[in-house]
């Protein structure tokens, strides 16, 4: 007589998310229905609410705590200007934030003029690639949590074996992206389960190549090797017009901020490709991203113009006229704010999300 077998019952997956979390002795199985590091649950703004409602499809966000993000540009675009608003919104959340300066460049007193609070914002000078990300997750494993590391900047920053070399590149070729892809492949976890951020400001190069369509294509390459692109949950490039008419003047004609154009080259929030532009004030007490001026750029195609008058269509069916240059001056009119804000989060949030009018619109055909 045949024995009798018994067949085991399934395994619910909570019994073995708890099997494979107790043999790690830690939690890396989740339901991703239930509370989970994958997901962006706070964003930090970054002073451009423009920029804000395009990095992520259907919503208003920012900076995405949990994940790295790149923030690269050309040469006096306002990488360190934006970082120095994303710090102070991250403090004002009541996130610390370290700041690691490989340039030495960075002015106390700008920080404090960009909103930053230096009690709460620890400084640290970064003398390699190495003890930055030594530091990062030395701060991590101490069991710091909701932490802002802001790393300015990739590019300049050298490896150990470039201080201590001599000056021939080919000693030390491909060192520091070797370096980063072993630390990307240990920091991401940490990073998202901490709820920390990492943003890296780097350079955009021009792409050298011999290949006149890939240049074309692809004009800018930024320094740390590939491993970074997947690193990045999310790529800022910034770039400028190299005009006398990107500057913002004052009233006697001295400069006092430039015009800031701005692409995600990567988002993994279904929003890549996206524009906007902005201007950053750099040359009086009050620094940083001018962000209710742009406003009026990125709506004014909803305006009807007469001359030199635009009017607002409001909610009630009326319509509220004024003159560019009352435009920051008519903000402070509280229905009017709102008003600007609803149209803002139709055009720029909700058609795109919705895919009504013509993609050229929401996208950057420039390829600069």
């Amino acid at each position: 007589m045949a024995k009798k077998t018994t067949r085991p019952g399934n395994i619910s997956i909570s019994d073995l998310k708890n099997l494979i979390n107790k043999k790690a002795g830690m939690n890396i199985a989740y339901n991703l229905n239930d509370d989970n590091p994958t997901a962006v649950k706070e964003w930090i703004p970054t002073g451009s609410r423009w920029l804000d409602s395009i990095i992520c499809r259907g919503r208003l966000t920012g900076i995405p705590i949990g994940k790295v993000t790149e923030i690269a540009g050309l040469e006096s675009t306002g990488k360190s200007f934006l970082a120095a608003q994303i710090a102070a919104n991250a403090q004002k959340m009541g996130m610390t934030v370290f700041y690691f300066d490989s340039e030495s460049a960075i002015d106390p007193t700008f920080l404090t003029r960009a909103g930053c609070d230096l009690d709460n914002l620890l400084y640290v000078q970064a003398q390699s690639v190495e003890s930055v990300l030594e530091t990062i997750e030395e701060v991590i494993g101490s069991g710091a949590e909701r932490t802002v590391f802001i790393w300015d900047s990739l590019a300049f920053t050298p490896a150990v074996s470039d201080v201590e070399g001599d000056f021939n590149p080919q000693s030390s070729m491909a060192v520091k992206a070797r370096i980063l892809a072993k630390a990307m492949s240990k920091l991401v976890v940490p990073i998202a389960n901490s709820q920390s951020s990492l943003i890296v400001l780097n350079q955009l190069k021009t792409n050298i190549t011999r290949f006149p369509a890939e240049a074309m294509v692809t004009p800018y390459v930024t320094p740390g090797g590939k491993a970074m692109h997947y690193a990045y949950s999310l790529r800022i490039w910034l770039t400028g017009r190299k005009a006398k008419a990107s500057f913002i003047l004052d009233d006697k004609g001295f400069r006092i901020g430039s015009e800031v154009k701005v692409k995600l080259e990567k988002s993994r929030f279904g929003t890549q490709g996206r524009n906007c532009s902005f201007k950053i004030l750099w040359g009086t007490e009050n620094v940083g991203v001018q962000d209710e001026e742009s406003w009026f750029e990125a709506i004014k195609h909803v305006f009807d113009r007469a001359g030199a008058w635009y009017s607002l269509p409001m909610a009630d069916g009326t319509k509220t006229k004024f003159m560019a240059s009352q435009w920051v001056e008519q903000l402070q009119d509280e229905d009017f704010r709102t008003r600007v804000y609803e149209i803002m989060d139709e055009e720029i949030i909700r058609k795109f999300d919705a895919r009504e009018g013509k993609a050229e619109d929401f996208y950057d055909v420039d390829t600069e």
